[in-house]
């Protein structure tokens, strides 16, 4: 084996859930040692003890949440990397959103679990380096999780409190609201333009007239046609003044 091996803590407040996850977390070739925690103070106190590679952690712990420990963690000079464990597949924006590298569904598989200490890993060939936030969005498809990249996602369609990513890779439906994608992605060059279509402005080639509305038109995202999407007249100007201002591109 060649890399560094890491120290990882590993964080959730059932007994059985952790010993499980501390058990396939010794068993990866590249994990020297695993510390265990079971609440966010407990959390702190270890952090403050020893510097930690990654901390593997729930989101659902009383107190602070993974979620608030993990913006937590965010504040430190050199900040561990955090790997979201949990049996919710709805919370992966806001995972990423602080900074989660990776963001595992319970139970965890070996293979996925393996995939995220090798990403760590192969990020801390410099001491005090941190993995960068992932931009990649977990796919669930018949049991097998997918990282989607954000930045091949031409346009999400609203499905009620779903929504359809239409990328690269094909389309993917995953349990989260249009509206919180929009709050999210605006900053990195999503745009929405219909009650039911947020568009990466990295793909527009243009706007026209249909009738007495118009249609952003969208390139081939790889896998489906270029397509034209209805834009609302709410949502006309802010979308030609976005697109037509430079640097609106998706992360």
């Amino acid at each position: 084996m060649t890399g560094p091996r890491l120290v990882v803590l590993a964080v959730d407040d059932e007994p059985p859930a952790l010993d499980e996850l501390v058990y396939l977390l010794r068993g990866q070739e590249q994990v020297e040692r695993v510390v265990a925690a079971s609440d966010a103070a407990q959390t702190l106190r270890v952090l403050a003890a020893e510097p930690v590679d990654a901390v593997f952690l729930d989101i659902n712990m009383p107190g602070m949440n993974g979620m608030e420990l993990a913006g937590v963690l965010a504040g430190f000079a050199v900040p561990p990397a955090v790997v979201f464990v949990t049996a919710h597949d709805d919370r992966a924006v806001a995972a990423f959103d602080v900074g989660a590298v990776d963001y595992l569904l319970k139970p965890v598989r070996e293979a996925r679990l393996a995939a995220a200490v090798r990403r760590i890993a192969s990020t801390r060939g410099d001491p005090g380096t941190s993995p960068a936030p992932a931009t990649v969005i977990p796919v669930e498809l018949g049991g097998v999780t997918t990282l989607v990249p954000r930045a091949s996602v031409g346009w999400v369609e609203a499905e009620g409190d779903y929504s359809r990513l239409h990328a690269t890779g094909g389309a993917h439906l995953v349990r989260i609201p249009i509206s919180a994608l929009e709050a999210r992605w605006a900053e990195v060059g999503f745009q929405r333009v219909h009650r039911s279509y947020l568009v990466s402005l990295a793909f527009v080639t243009g706007t026209r007239s249909l009738g007495n509305g118009v249609v952003v038109c969208l390139r081939s995202n790889g896998r489906e046609p270029a397509a034209e999407l209805p834009v609302s007249r709410r949502h006309a100007r802010a979308l030609r003044q976005r697109w037509l201002r430079p640097g609106g591109t998706a992360g």
